[in-house]
């Protein structure tokens, strides 16, 4: 490949990351379990995804 298709299939998928990797879409397909409750609150979920590392006993699990 050359360095111009290589270039415009990053582009590509850039386009397609930004359509399918936004917060929505993040809080539809995964829950927060913390401790002994899972949940599916997007401000919760937001909170704890704003830290560096999840906090002890924290753990995001995807529900496909």
């Amino acid at each position: 490949m050359s360095e111009q298709a290589i270039e415009q299939e990053v582009a590509y998928l850039n386009e397609i990351l930004s359509v399918t990797d936004t917060v929505e879409r993040f809080c539809n397909a995964n829950e927060l379990v913390d401790r002994n409750s899972i949940t599916s609150s997007r401000k919760k979920m937001l909170k704890e995804a704003n830290h560096l590392r999840l906090r002890p006993f924290r753990f995001f699990i995807n529900k496909n």
